[in-house]
């Protein structure tokens, strides 16, 4: 299933207006293929839902979390801080369109924020969507370095000498954390190459 058909049958479920929502996915589609998103595109938000689609049985609302994949970084500028505010209320308005409830809506914003910092959540949905988002650290090292060239990409408009060292702070506190992922699944799979490959690149 491509991403716009899996978008598309997500908001079958709320409007039968096709018109909407082909606007709502050209409106995805133009900031995901945006030129200077390496890593932040849609191979991205495929890789997420590779890990999710495993791990359905134990997502008490789909729906919900498939929109908060879609809109997750659907607003993302390197010099940003404040990204995660700016995709939540994009979601929000845009999905206001095909006439989704107001609870939906707080729960996709607050999972949305979540990605902000990625700490543990009292809801379970969230933690697969933090840890889906995170999977990229517990590759093997090829498609791990890879992944640090692209966001290293991302973020050209700041020197070594500034991105060096705020790229190692992102790191540390990633390793300063009891467990990188939320969920037993995916702790087990990934947990211990993440912290490999993260020991790895702070060295180099």
């Amino acid at each position: 299933m491509t991403l716009k058909e899996r978008f598309r049958q997500n908001c079958l479920l709320f409007t039968r207006e096709t018109d909407t929502i082909e606007k709502l996915w050209f409106e995805i589609e133009k900031r995901y293929t945006e030129k200077s998103r390496h890593y932040h595109n849609f191979a991205h938000i495929e890789s997420m839902f590779a890990e999710l689609d495993s791990v359905t049985s134990r997502i008490e609302n789909m729906n919900n979390l498939s929109f908060s994949v879609f809109y997750h970084d659907v607003i993302y500028d390197a010099s940003s801080k404040n990204n995660e505010e700016k995709s939540a209320a994009f979601a929000v308005s845009q999905l206001a369109k095909i006439n989704i409830s107001s609870g939906a809506a707080d729960k996709i914003t607050r999972q949305i924020m979540a990605t902000k910092s990625h700490q543990q959540s009292d809801d379970p949905d969230t933690n697969y969507l933090l840890d889906a988002d995170l999977s990229i650290l517990g590759k093997d090292p090829e498609t791990y370095f890879e992944y640090t060239r692209k966001i290293r990409k991302e973020y050209s408009v700041y020197p070594d000498l500034l991105y060096k060292p705020g790229r190692k702070r992102v790191l540390k506190h990633f390793l300063d954390l009891e467990y990188i992922f939320k969920t037993e699944y995916f702790r087990e799979k990934y947990e211990l190459q993440a912290r490999e490959n993260i020991e790895v690149e702070i060295k180099s």
